[in-house]
């Protein structure tokens, strides 16, 4: 395979798992084009599987719905090497998606505070959980929720008023000192 100039592929997979906003498909997507892996976003899939979208899962199949879905597009996507992985902010809700996922894959928990998650969300109106009076605190509140899940990933990553070339570095440098580490 001839030098293309991107950065080494790796084998395993780079997961980016955080609360909306965090940049998980902002980060993938550049992750991929540096490295030349391929970019898996498990809402796409998600939507691609139910052949609707997102909205119309929930209105009309229901949460339980979308998150069988989404533990299936997880398993599937888990079982590639050498990808980057975007997963939707409640992906984490299953302990078995955080299982797939670390079966191929280092994953890093994108975080934030709730005041730039919002910062970084505000103009996006696909986004019915933050179509409130105070959507901050419903980022506070999902945070206070969903943390301790996400502090499970292998690594986790402050995005704070970085750059997307910062975060990237900082992550592939960690995957680098990990492939390096003794098992």
């Amino acid at each position: 395979m001839q030098n293309t100039g991107k950065i080494k592929t790796m084998t395993k997979n780079i997961v980016l798992t955080g609360l909306m906003g965090s940049g998980k498909t902002t980060l993938g997507k550049y992750l991929a084009e540096i490295t030349g892996m391929e970019f898996l976003d498990t809402d796409d899939l998600i939507v691609k599987k139910a052949g609707k979208p997102i909205t119309e899962i929930f209105a009309e199949d229901g949460e339980p719905h979308f998150r069988d879905l989404e533990s299936q597009v997880i398993a599937e996507a888990a079982q590639k090497t050498g990808c980057v992985i975007s997963t939707g902010g409640g992906a984490v809700k299953r302990q078995k998606n955080i299982d797939n996922l670390k079966s191929t894959g280092m994953v890093f928990y994108l975080q934030a505070s709730a005041e730039e998650l919002y910062e970084r969300t505000k103009h996006d109106s696909s986004r019915p959980l933050l179509n409130v009076d105070d959507p901050v605190a419903v980022l506070k509140k999902l945070l206070a929720e969903r943390a301790p899940l996400y502090e499970t990933a292998h690594f986790t990553v402050n995005t704070e008023k970085k750059s997307i070339e910062e975060v990237s570095k900082q992550i592939l440098e960690l995957c680098q000192s990990q492939s390096r580490s003794p098992a």
